[in-house]
């Protein structure tokens, strides 16, 4: 299928609850990243009221399992750190996973280097979750699963720099961020490909502008700047709720409208028309799959 709209009869101000209206999810299992603040907070709850079970990963358990206050189960996992997502997933390999949800992330952090040498943002928003993504393969199948990977429409800013994806040669951490948030897409894409055989469809999408603990490493000043704020720090109206933020990935995850369908970039509970191309190439997708399997040994 094509990046066009289908209808859904949900938009920019559906929230989480509404389009789990109607949806019983008992008896089935989630997993969501970073699912105890922010938008993964919202997604969790709205899953758990459906009658889901909750796994959330957590890189400070503690302040997750106070944020949840029971909500969900909560193990711990660092996606910064190949050994962590690698014990987490083999902690988790005894039930079948129905909704995988990778939202955790980081956003315009200052150059920092995990791992061997990685840039950050690639390493976390990406490496991180294409490791937990493929080391949890035989319950991702085994529950044909849907597999969500939580973009932004600030992949516009990079594409994948196949010259230098670690910043080698100099940083500029939103053109990090574009570049993470490109892997996304480029991720759910290849992924669809591999595991529609097996019953496992993949998504990726744009949330919506929202006023989270994304932006912690802004100033008040660029925040003036960008316009996302009003004179009394607050996010501006045009901004999405926390609520409806979590909507289109709650709805990418649950959604009998999507069944059948896969590989698609969403926003505003729907497909998506705002794709940069090299997001969506099926090659670049084939191409970062293979470096990540080479840089992580997985896959």
């Amino acid at each position: 299928m094509t990046q066009k709209r289908i209808d859904s009869g949900f938009g920019y101000r559906t929230t989480a609850d509404d389009v789990l209206s109607g949806i019983d999810l008992s008896g089935k299992y989630a997993i969501v990243t970073g699912g105890y603040s922010g938008l993964g907070l919202e997604t969790v709850k709205a899953l758990t009221k459906a009658g889901a079970e909750v796994l959330v990963p957590a890189r400070r358990p503690e302040a997750a399992a106070e944020a949840l206050a029971g909500l969900a189960e909560v193990d711990t996992l660092d996606l910064g750190d190949l050994d962590s997502v690698r014990a987490f997933a083999g902690r988790h390999l005894d039930r079948p996973v129905d909704i995988l949800i990778n939202n955790a992330g980081i956003m315009a952090s200052p150059e920092t280097r995990v791992g061997p040498g990685w840039e950050a943002q690639f390493a976390t928003n990406h490496l991180g979750h294409y490791t937990l993504t493929n080391m949890l393969w035989p319950v991702l199948a085994d529950g044909g699963a849907r597999v969500v990977a939580v973009s932004s429409a600030g992949h516009r800013l990079s594409g994948i720099r196949w010259d230098d994806i670690q910043f080698t040669t100099g940083y500029d951490r939103w053109l990090a961020y574009g570049q993470a948030k490109t892997a996304n897409i480029l991720f759910a894409v290849e992924l669809d490909r591999r595991g529609r055989d097996e019953g496992v469809r993949a998504f990726s999408l744009h949330p919506g502008p929202i006023m989270t603990n994304l932006q912690r490493h802004m100033t008040r000043e660029e925040l003036d700047e960008r316009g996302w704020v009003d004179e009394s720090g607050r996010a501006v109206p045009d901004f999405k709720t926390p609520e409806q933020g979590a909507a289109t990935q709650t709805w990418a995850a649950t959604s009998p409208r999507l069944d059948g369908l896969g590989g698609l970039y969403l926003e505003d509970c729907d497909v998506s028309e705002n794709g940069h191309d090299y997001a969506l190439d099926p090659e670049q997708a084939r191409r970062l799959w293979t470096l990540s399997a080479e840089l992580t040994g997985v896959g």
